[in-house]
C-alpha cells in the first residue's frame, strides 16, 4: 500500500498540483453542527476554540465536496491511511495556496474527505501546509510557522509523500479525533471505502 501511495503521489497528482500551484502563484504575482466544538481536557488537548471555530466557519460550505470542486479545489491524493492505525483521508487542495508561503487560519491549503460506502466524500478536517523554502523566503528570521498560535509540524525530505520539506498542521474540525484535534492521524477516519482498494 505504501509503495502504491508513493508511486501515485510522486508520479501522479502531487507533482501536477504543485506545478499548477507554482504557475498560478507566478501568474498572480505578475499581473453539521458545533457538536465537536466543545472538547474536554480529557482528550489530551488544550484546543483553541478560536482556531477550531475559524476552520469550521471557513469550511462549512465545503461539507458538499461539489461546492469545493466548483470553487477550484482539486483532489491531490488518494485516501491516505496511517502507518499503524487510522487515516487522514483524501486531500483536496487549492493550488494557489500551496506555494504562497503563508498560513492563514481562515484559508487551509487542504480539505480532507473520508470516502464513504455509498461513494460520497465526507469532510472530516483540514490541513495547513507551507513548503519550508517558501516560508524561509518570506521569514528570514528562521521562525517556525504557526496557525493561530499553534506551531506546525516539520516534515523533512525525503518523506513518504515525495515532497520537498514542508510544515503542516491538521485540524479535525468535522470528525472527533481520539488522539487530539491537531494529531496527524485520526482513528475515526478510514480508507476502507476508497474506490479501487
Amino acid at each position: 500500500m505504501q509503495s502504491k501511495l508513493r508511486e501515485t503521489l510522486t508520479g501522479g497528482l502531487v507533482p501536477v498540483v504543485l506545478a499548477l500551484a507554482m504557475a498560478q502563484t507566478a501568474a498572480a504575482q505578475s499581473s453539521g453542527s458545533m457538536a465537536h466544538a466543545s472538547h474536554s481536557a480529557s482528550d489530551g488537548n488544550t484546543i483553541s476554540q478560536s482556531l477550531f471555530g475559524k476552520v469550521r466557519a471557513a469550511t462549512r460550505r465545503f461539507l458538499d465536496v461539489n461546492v469545493a470542486m466548483h470553487e477550484g479545489w482539486i483532489p491531490a491524493t488518494p485516501c491516505v491511511s496511517g502507518p499503524d492505525a487510522g487515516a487522514m483521508g483524501v486531500h483536496f487542495v487549492l493550488p494557489g495556496r500551496l506555494a504562497d508561503g503563508v498560513v492563514n487560519p481562515d484559508e487551509p491549503e487542504a480539505l480532507i474527505y473520508e470516502p464513504m460506502a455509498n461513494g460520497a466524500l465526507r469532510l472530516v478536517g483540514v490541513e495547513f501546509i507551507v513548503f519550508a523554502s517558501d516560508w524561509a523566503g518570506l521569514h528570514p528570521d528562521g521562525s517556525t510557522p504557526a496557525v493561530d498560535g499553534h506551531l506546525t509540524n516539520f516534515v523533512p525530505e525525503p518523506n513518504r509523500f515525495g515532497l520537498h520539506a514542508f510544515y503542516e498542521l491538521h485540524v479535525w474540525a468535522w470528525e472527533h479525533n481520539p488522539s487530539g484535534t491537531f494529531a496527524d492521524w485520526n482513528t475515526n477516519v478510514s480508507c476502507d471505502n476508497q474506490p479501487g482498494e
